[in-house]
């Protein structure tokens, strides 16, 4: 079966090849890439809110010769002042300041998903998670006793009463566990209008659960789609597959408006969002502050640097991904057994998403705390620090 963040893209390889230089090119001049939009919609969590580069500020008037010579005034090109600017946040990975005026390194919260952890229940999950010191979940209803998931489906959720729903939530913070998100993963791209009716009605009743909850961020892919004949082109590239998609996330966008909850797409280079630049480029078009991103580096290793990931999707990023990929793998493997470069990748957070958690993926009892202790060893080096 699929996981998030893993399909079997053997059939797609031609496709994705021949339209990867059209499609998939990299900007490297990231410093072009827009806000993602004016005036982010407020909301109780400010998360949700869009990251801003503070503007360049000229130079202070320099004094630049001896007594008896001239004052000039040595300003700093827009370039120059970007650079100094740049210079200083980079110079360590710093939120502010210590004791003695000494930098305080960054604080990155690391969670963890509970998708692969199906044999407990939510209180023992919740118990073993809070025992190894994790304190941020992001929630798949998959436990032993709250089977309500599917990937790239959809399942009945009449059985889920709002006590029920309070209940299940409740079995983390009691522990000391904070609820950062739901997985969804139901199909937006499917061809058939009726199951793509059906899918966000699903994803509808997903939020009436995380209102319940008390949760407010809700973690889907594109989905999935294999027509029965093979094409010369991927389904997942056709101009008609674009455009409905922005009618099917608008639509998603209008939802999650009225539940006042925020959408986090999460690209996958087998599937519609198949680069970080494509994925940008899709948040522009549907321009809204309820839509916005979960980076998996893993999942875009194939096709993107990691400088790159975050050069296009940084003011888009509310969450990201721990897990890892050897290059040229189809199948997604836990942090520390593939090729991506976790102390870098930890820099990146530091620099352009202090505020995202990181959730550790494609673990369960059996790996979970090798897992941890990859991240926690690559924050360190990197220097940081984890809550």
């Amino acid at each position: 079966d699929h996981q998030p963040g893993y399909m079997d893209t053997g059939h797609q390889a031609g496709g994705v090849q021949r339209h990867r230089d059209h499609l998939l090119t990299t900007d490297r001049h990231r410093a072009t890439v827009r806000p993602p939009f004016d005036s982010p919609v407020s909301t109780d969590d400010r998360s949700n809110s869009p990251s801003k580069t503070d503007s360049p500020v000229e130079a202070d008037p320099v004094v630049a010769t001896e007594k008896g010579e001239s004052m000039r005034k040595a300003v700093l090109s827009r370039r120059e002042a970007f650079g100094a600017s740049a210079a200083v946040a980079l110079s360590g990975l710093w939120a502010g300041r210590g004791r003695g005026g000494q930098p305080a390194p960054s604080r990155i919260t690391i969670g963890i998903s509970t998708l692969g952890f199906s044999e407990l229940t939510n209180a023992q999950l919740a118990a073993e998670l809070a025992e190894a010191g994790i304190g941020t979940v992001q929630l798949f209803l998959n436990q032993a006793d709250s089977r309500y998931w599917r990937y790239n489906g959809r399942v009945e959720l009449g059985e889920l009463s709002p006590a029920r729903c309070r209940a299940i939530a409740q079995a983390y913070r009691s522990a000391g566990l904070e609820i950062h998100s739901m997985g969804v993963y139901t199909n937006l791209i499917h061809p058939d209008a009726g199951e793509r009716q059906a899918n966000l009605a699903y994803f509808e009743g997903m939020m009436r659960v995380g209102r319940e909850m008390g949760v407010r961020r809700f973690v889907t892919e594109s989905g999935y789609y294999e027509p029965p004949k093979p094409s010369r082109l991927s389904y997942h590239f056709r101009e008609a597959v674009w455009k409905q998609m922005l009618t099917t996330v608008g639509r998603l966008a209008e939802v999650a408006e009225r539940y006042q909850a925020t959408v986090l797409l999460e690209p996958f280079f087998g599937d519609f969002l198949t680069t970080a630049k494509r994925t940008r480029v899709f948040l522009e078009e549907i321009n809204s502050p309820r839509i916005r991103a979960l980076l998996d580096p893993a999942n875009l290793l194939e096709v993107n640097d990691l400088e790159e990931m975050f050069g296009q999707l940084g003011p888009w990023i509310d969450c990201l991904h721990a897990k890892d990929r050897k290059l040229h793998g189809d199948r997604g493997v836990a942090a520390g057994q593939g090729d991506l470069d976790y102390v870098r990748f930890v820099q990146l957070i530091a620099r352009h998403t202090p505020q995202a958690p990181v959730i550790l993926e494609y673990v369960g009892p059996d790996n979970y705390r090798q897992a941890l202790e990859h991240l926690r060893g690559a924050i360190r080096r990197a220097g940081a620090a984890a809550s």
